[in-house]
């Protein structure tokens, strides 16, 4: 897929339309986010942000926000008119702080648990690798769960490698 281009295409021969998010996925957007914050506060409810009352209406706003970053995208993942996956993508500048040159980040990568394992996890991924090239990045990085052992083998099936460990002490009890 042309890096900008709102074009729908087609996967595996199956009917789905991977395709740039807009502002009427809002609500999709929202309830896959909030799945997404759900998941990883399971694997560790002191490291991640605790779903709440509004958290699928904040999580839509804040990516429907990114829509117009130039520096960022969000896909989706369609079948049969359903947003069924969503990937978030943006470009991170060079970090001093953490030893890297400018890179593209996968920031978010949810689909139905529904859809799990049926490609469309790793179309919305080829469709960001595909935006970060027609945005000439060299590398693609992302974060994922030492505990989300189906996201690490979808990763490395992509051609993504370990790097970076994070580490967390909690400085209060909780």
């Amino acid at each position: 897929m042309p890096p900008d281009t709102q074009e729908a295409r087609r996967w595996n021969d199956r009917d789905m339309i991977i395709r740039r998010a807009t502002h009427q996925d809002s609500e999709a957007l929202g309830r896959l986010g909030a799945l997404l914050m759900e998941v990883h506060y399971g694997f560790d409810r002191r490291r991640f942000l605790a779903p709440g009352e509004h958290t699928a209406s904040g999580y839509g706003r804040f990516l429907v926000s990114q829509l117009q970053d130039s520096s960022a995208a969000v896909f989706v993942a369609e079948l049969d008119g359903a947003v069924v996956g969503y990937c978030y993508a943006g470009i991170e500048p060079l970090s001093w702080k953490e030893l890297r040159d400018e890179a593209g980040f996968i920031h978010d990568l949810a689909t139905e648990p529904t859809e799990r394992r049926r490609g469309v996890a790793k179309a919305l991924v080829e469709a960001a690798i595909e935006w970060f090239r027609g945005h000439d990045q060299a590398r693609v990085m992302l974060w994922t769960s030492p505990a989300n052992d189906a996201a690490r083998d979808l990763f490395e099936r992509a051609g993504f490698r370990s790097t970076m460990i994070e580490m967390t002490r909690e400085l209060r009890s909780q």
